[in-house]
């Protein structure tokens, strides 16, 4: 039985896609949450109308709950701007006839942090685990990233290259790019507890044995664009998404056509 990727970032998404770096550090203006060591911890939550990896839904375009936990080190000195982070992410999802409950990522990886952090280079590790899935199925699978941004104070961008040696349903090597730009709303104020930005990305997913993977070719493109409205410490947002798959292409389902998802998030 062939299953559409139903199952899972991760896009590498801003909030309304699921998915997010469950180790980024906080923003330096916020207090963070010391733990030992040096390093800080991170967690969060989010309610959002569907869970969408790369563009397509994971949840059957239903509800997802997500949650996150995350730990980062200490740079390794004032001259090494260098930390280590290990952590966590999960959230439901619906793959119908697999009786699949949810899906746990575990990750890891190094951040190099320069030109007084408007440089990042981060190198992951993502480890995909889906609860209560037949192990026949081969939905469990690993992920190899690197991710540069910088910060140009008028717009943050960032792009992103990932590679799986044998991806989700056993559907071999697998190479994802994308790249997003984020731009700050400062003119629209209201007071220093509300901001407001906007985003786009565009990614390409290339899949060795597209068919294992449920799409009728070796690649396809996915995209985001939207807005976050930081709100006394949530984060509200609206992203449209979609694919190039239609509907023939993505097993006759919706799972893979633009939609709005609509999220709402906190950090600690």
């Amino acid at each position: 039985m062939e299953v559409t990727p139903t199952a899972p970032a991760k896009s590498e998404q801003q909030v309304a896609q699921g998915t997010p770096d469950p180790a980024t550090s906080a923003p330096p203006e916020k207090e963070t949450w010391k733990a030992p060591w040096g390093g800080n911890f991170t967690a969060g939550f989010a309610v959002l109308n569907d869970y969408s990896y790369r563009g397509i839904s994971q949840t059957q375009r239903q509800v997802a709950i997500q949650a996150a936990f995350g730990y980062e080190t200490a740079p390794v000195s004032e001259k090494v701007p260098l930390t280590a982070y290990v952590g966590a992410w999960g959230s439901n999802v619906n793959f119908p006839g697999t009786g699949t409950t949810a899906e746990i990522d575990l990750l890891a990886g190094l951040k190099l942090k320069l030109m007084d952090d408007k440089l990042t280079f981060d190198l992951g590790y993502i480890r995909y685990n889906y609860l209560s899935a037949p192990s026949s199925l081969f939905y469990d699978f690993n992920e190899f990233g690197l991710v540069a941004g910088y910060d140009f104070g008028v717009a943050q961008v960032s792009a992103a290259v990932r590679y799986s040696p044998n991806f989700f349903a056993n559907s071999g090597n697998a190479w994802y790019k994308w790249a997003s730009v984020t731009v700050p709303l400062s003119f629209i104020h209201v007071n220093d507890n509300v901001a407001f930005k906007a985003f786009g990305t565009i990614g390409n997913q290339y899949v060795e044995r597209n068919i294992n993977y449920g799409i009728p070719n070796d690649n396809y493109w996915d995209w985001q664009l939207g807005v976050v409205m930081s709100v006394y410490g949530f984060d509200v947002s609206a992203v449209y998404t979609g694919t190039n798959l239609s509907v023939q292409d993505c097993l006759g389902t919706q799972n893979c056509a633009s939609r709005v998802i609509l999220g709402i998030a906190k950090s600690f």
